[in-house]
């Protein structure tokens, strides 16, 4: 198969402007090669636009309108399915923040089922309820300093903010305020071995929404492999200076990793690399791929739908045609919670020795966690 794959509302290291709130990927499969077998296709509606390149943001809804249809035309006669992927950014900062201060494998007082099972979700969105606007992005900030001097230090306050601010907020679960009062504090007096900050430009990009959702492309790309029983061909990608570097190197990672399926927890998904592509990502300017004009198309068009913004019914109709063969997915708390809070509601009441198992578990955790908390615990 072959993929064609472009990125919108890029804004670097900064998360938090309100005209870009999310990073969108889209990705164009095909079982041809559209550079090739709809060339001729494309340039007719280049030709009738007047243009030497489809490029959706200088066209608009009104003259992409004109070719609306003649796109749907080519989608059809190749059979193609395009998947958007996006990632909110300022949830991003929050799931950041999340993963290196709670990571079991750094935070010791973090217990492990906490992390490493569904439990790490109630966890999350409590750490979310925490934040506002000004101390996320003081948090996202203090990720992408690469001084740690003075990163560290910022930090420890940061948690140290966190810690009062769940000790003013009243809950009944009193477990989870005590693991959160426990991880922060020990946050808080560690920041050096949490290792919250980037070190190098290299790290920060490896952390940027670009790279988060190119993790999303290339699962898409593996699902779509494995549903259609082939290998792929061939992954352009729109060339760009500042990610296809890093692009490149995490598909080789993905690739490396092929054929392994690597456990993800107890009751977490697995981390599935049986179909990863096999060949490596192919950086390609944008006015010399009809398939790139293709995806940049569609990624237009369903990035303006779920912005809220103003569509023809002719673009519309774009977007209805993927709706029994195109995906979307996101990287979001909301996303998040629309998937694990009717999850817990649905869980079956524990057996007596269910229950006696998880004693017996908490007790090997509450083991471990001893020597790293100051405070007596008290129940599950």
């Amino acid at each position: 198969m072959y993929f064609y794959i472009d990125e919108s509302g890029h804004t670097g290291p900064n998360l938090f402007d309100p005209a870009q709130p999310a990073l969108y990927y889209g990705v164009v499969s095909s079982a041809v090669d559209l550079d090739t077998q709809a060339e001729a296709a494309v340039q007719v509606l280049r030709d009738r636009l007047g243009v030497a390149r489809l490029h959706s943001n200088e066209l608009g809804v009104a003259r992409l309108t004109l070719i609306a249809e003649d796109v749907a035309r080519i989608t059809a006669d190749f059979a193609l399915t395009f998947d958007l992927l996006r990632v909110m950014k300022p949830d991003h900062a929050l799931i950041s923040f999340f993963d290196q201060t709670f990571d079991q494998g750094l935070n010791p007082a973090v217990p492990w089922m906490w992390y490493w099972s569904p439990l790490k979700y109630p966890l999350l969105f409590a750490v979310a309820d925490l934040f506002d606007e000004e101390l996320l992005e003081e948090a996202w900030a203090i990720r992408i300093n690469t001084k740690s001097e003075e990163a560290n230090p910022a930090y420890a306050a940061m948690c140290r903010e966190l810690i009062g601010r769940v000790e003013r907020t009243v809950t009944t679960d009193l477990r989870l305020r005590e693991i959160l009062l426990d991880s922060l504090s020990w946050a808080s007096e560690h920041p050096e071995d949490i290792h919250y900050n980037v070190y190098n430009r290299k790290d920060l990009l490896q952390i940027s929404p670009n790279l988060i959702g190119f993790q999303s492309v290339m699962h898409t790309i593996a699902r779509r492999l494995s549903d259609a029983n082939v290998g792929a061909s061939r992954l352009v990608i729109d060339r760009q200076s500042q990610f296809n570097k890093a692009q490149k190197w995490l598909a080789n990672i993905y690739t490396r990793g092929r054929g392994q399926v690597f456990p993800g927890g107890v009751g977490v998904p697995e981390l599935d690399l049986r179909h990863m592509p096999d060949i490596p990502i192919t950086p390609t300017p944008g006015d010399q791929s009809a398939g790139l004009e293709l995806v940049d198309v569609y990624l237009w068009t369903f990035k303006r739908f779920f912005e809220g913004k103003d569509l023809s019914p002719e673009l519309l109709a774009l977007i209805k045609g993927q709706a029994d063969c195109g995906t979307t997915d996101e990287v979001s708390i909301g996303g998040l919670q629309k998937r694990w809070i009717p999850w817990f509601r649905n869980l079956a009441e524990p057996t007596p020795e269910g229950m006696e198992r998880a004693r017996e578990i908490m007790d090997i955790q509450e083991g471990r966690r001893e020597g790293h908390v100051n405070r007596q615990l008290d129940s599950e």
